[in-house]
């Protein structure tokens, strides 16, 4: 199949299979149910079931394509699934006291945290136009969360948007580990090029954020009354169930971007494809109106973006990943010369 088509077929795999999951999770926090109007408020139960169905997609596709046959060095792997499910449950959780379009704009602003933590933890160093780059995408987003709504009650609270934030410190902690694991699985297998598939990555990972997540919800009282909440209203567990499905699918077009093309490549898709729900929650959802100042703040994020589509990459030469690369945790390191 020619670049061409293997492209177009890779990014619509990932944005049709995450707006779906977008647009279906957005349903799950914000509709309300029953006479009394009860929120869906189980986060963990719902974490679960995602972590879990993406699990066993990857532990299917590990059977039938097979697996690297190399040490994997679990209990890095493990730490860094955690840290990737709690990003993922503060960032749902913020659902419930934001709107849909500030918690995307929100995770817009992942890059910053990854950022830091390719500084602090992995002594990377990035360009000027990169720092540029983010200080833009960063002010769009401040710009968008405090710009004010333009309808009575639509307010974002400041415990969502500190959720989001610490959504943002979990990113980094996770980009950190990712590339922990990465480097642990050379030394231990003593060979440079030793990687785990794209399906026993996608397994592992998942797996580690489903059992603690499950336990979770156990200890904080969400599993029975999320049951319970669910079987009153089939249609929540329903959402749940076709959102993780969509998230399944999606991680397979994830992997297999990375796999064909790059991490940047991956990354760029992923992040305009963030964008694109923000735009069609707004269409969808006429309580999602924008003021002014938080549409200047859209357009900031955007033309980030697209620094970082048009600004040359010094990884594409010899050397360093763009934070958005380092987004997907997989930037590849420069081979060393004589």
């Amino acid at each position: 199949m020619p670049d061409a088509l293997k492209l177009i077929f890779a990014c619509s795999g990932i944005f049709f299979s995450f707006s779906y999951f977008a647009v279906l999770q957005e349903d799950v926090y914000k509709k309300t149910y029953g006479p009394d109007n009860e929120k869906f408020k189980f986060t963990m139960l719902a974490i679960f079931v995602e972590r879990a169905i993406n699990a066993l997609v990857a532990a299917f596709g590990m059977m039938v394509l097979g697996t690297s046959g190399i040490k994997v060095p679990l209990t890095d792997i493990f730490n860094s699934g955690v840290s990737q499910m709690l990003a993922m449950a503060a960032s749902n959780e913020a659902l419930r006291y934001v709107s849909f379009p500030t918690q995307i704009l929100g995770k817009s602003c992942k890059m910053v945290p990854v950022m830091i933590g390719g500084i602090v933890l992995g002594g990377k160093t990035y360009t000027a136009t990169q720092y540029i780059q983010v200080i833009m995408i960063t002010i769009g987003v401040v710009v968008f969360n405090f710009g004010g709504k333009s309808k009575k009650g639509a307010d974002d609270s400041t415990y969502g948007l500190a959720l989001i934030f610490l959504s943002l410190i979990f990113d980094m902690i996770t980009g950190g580990l990712q590339d922990r694991v990465k480097a642990k699985t050379k030394t231990i297998n003593n060979d440079d090029k030793a990687k785990p598939t794209m399906h026993e990555s996608m397994f592992y990972t998942n797996l580690s954020g489903a059992l603690v997540a499950l336990v979770l919800a156990a200890v904080g009282g969400q599993l029975m009354p999320g049951v319970q909440f669910c079987l009153a209203y089939p249609e929540v567990m329903t959402a749940i169930l076709i959102y993780s499905l969509s998230s399944a699918v999606g991680q397979n077009f994830i992997y297999y971007t990375i796999t064909q093309f790059s991490p940047l490549l991956l990354s760029t898709v992923t992040t305009t494809r963030k964008i694109f729900s923000t735009l069609y929650s707004i269409v969808r959802d006429p309580s999602n109106v924008l003021s002014t100042m938080q549409w200047t703040g859209c357009g900031l994020v955007i033309v980030g973006i697209i620094v970082d589509l048009v600004a040359p990459k010094p990884g594409a030469s010899a050397a360093k990943p763009s934070p958005a690369a380092a987004e997907s945790g997989k930037a590849k390191k420069p081979k060393k010369t004589d």
